[in-house]
């Protein structure tokens, strides 16, 4: 089983030349998160494209966004949203991970580290 990613419309992930694109390795790491969990059965794939959709939304009706567009932001928010809704993680754990993996130093995942 694969993700149905949308070629087009509001949800779509950016593509180059037909190849998804990564600006910043979390990003890539954050879109295999959502796919594994969807073909590992943890969501259905309307469920994650609906939370999708309705962060982009909101992202899009602020009348002055907080931070510039970037679409795996939304994404990442999305997944937490959809797992938060199934109750397979807590609002303080996704906080709890979150201000832990903010506070790895540069580049600390580009250097082998695993822990």
């Amino acid at each position: 089983m694969s993700a149905p990613l949308e070629l087009q419309g509001p949800a779509a992930p950016p593509r180059s030349n037909g190849e998804l694109v990564f600006d910043q390795p979390w990003e890539s790491r954050a879109f295999g998160m959502a796919v594994s969990l969807y073909e590992a059965g943890a969501f259905t794939w309307p469920q994650f494209q609906g939370a999708l959709i309705a962060r982009i939304g909101a992202w899009e009706s602020a009348a002055a966004p907080d931070e510039p567009y970037n679409y795996y932001r939304l994404w990442l928010a999305a997944l937490e949203d959809v797992l938060g809704h199934l109750r397979a993680i807590s609002d303080e754990e996704i906080s709890a991970r979150t201000r832990a993996l903010a506070q790895r130093p540069p580049g600390y995942d580009h250097r082998g580290n695993t822990h």
